[in-house]
């Protein structure tokens, strides 16, 4: 029995990718680029979007008590 071929994922993606309209593209890195930002405010407050918790140090919009 001989093995089943691999398949190569990041050619394949390439290969989408370049065939893939310029607006498909620009959605995927906005999203990917949402995606990070709001992760990274996750950490920053110390509580998820909607979330209440007592250790959060911050708002999403930045307001805090001084």
């Amino acid at each position: 029995m001989a093995a089943e071929p691999s398949l190569n994922v990041a050619s394949l993606l390439r290969e989408h990718l370049e065939s893939a309209s310029p607006d498909l593209l620009r959605a995927m890195v906005q999203t990917f680029a949402e995606t990070l930002m709001s992760a990274e405010v996750d950490a920053v407050c110390g509580a998820e979007y909607g979330e209440r918790s007592d250790e959060r140090t911050n708002s999403r919009n930045g307001y805090r008590q001084r």
